[in-house]
């Protein structure tokens, strides 16, 4: 999964100073990761597997994921410089995006697992099918999918921002989601409401 931090706070207590208050710059030292971490995990995300196709096909569990405008659409997706995913979706130009229903968890430990083939072989035994746009693995049973043409890519410290212009996307009804939150899994809300077809 993509890194969620916390950040340290000098002062663990609520603040009892205004919103208009600013603190001193001497309290916004260098945050060490497992603070941000740890901070981070107090914000909870939907869980995605970002897929890419062709001579690069490979799948990653991802939380690191948004929306960024409907018109035009894109979307982002953070990825770690030294991921393997990094590389795929450089080379491709491309990606895709399943968006994990509840029921999804073991799919989602998979894809975040080390110890899974590389390649193709990877998606062996994974009820699948591929985009018509992209050719990259969407995930049967998610809530939701997006395929993606690469449109930018940004520094993001230790991570890329890709930035994707999406080309095609879909959503199921009825389902919850899946949702990471304190470091874990939970079961998230769903079910009917608008989307983008």
């Amino acid at each position: 999964m993509s890194d969620n931090g916390r950040a340290l706070v000098d002062d663990p207590s609520p603040s009892t100073t205004s919103p208009s208050t600013t603190l001193p710059s001497s309290r916004h030292a260098a945050v060490p990761p497992d603070a941000l971490r740890e901070t981070m995990a107090r914000f909870a995300t939907g869980i995605t597997v970002l897929t890419t196709g062709g001579e690069h096909v490979h799948g990653m569990t991802a939380n690191a994921f948004s929306s960024v405008s409907l018109e035009p659409p894109l979307v982002l997706c953070c990825v770690a410089r030294t991921a393997t995913m990094h590389r795929a979706i450089t080379a491709t130009g491309s990606f895709a995006v399943s968006v994990l229903g509840d029921e999804q968890e073991p799919l989602a430990r998979y894809f975040a697992g080390r110890g899974r083939p590389r390649g193709a072989a990877q998606f062996h035994g994974v009820d699948w099918r591929p985009g018509p746009f992209t050719g990259a693995p969407l995930l049967s049973g998610s809530l939701a999918w997006l395929e993606c043409k690469l449109a930018g890519q940004y520094d993001g410290g230790d991570h890329s921002i890709f930035l994707g212009s999406v080309l095609g996307s879909g959503w199921a009804e009825g389902r919850q989601a899946l949702l990471f939150y304190g470091g874990g899994f939970h079961r998230g809300v769903g079910g009917a409401g608008d989307g983008i077809g």
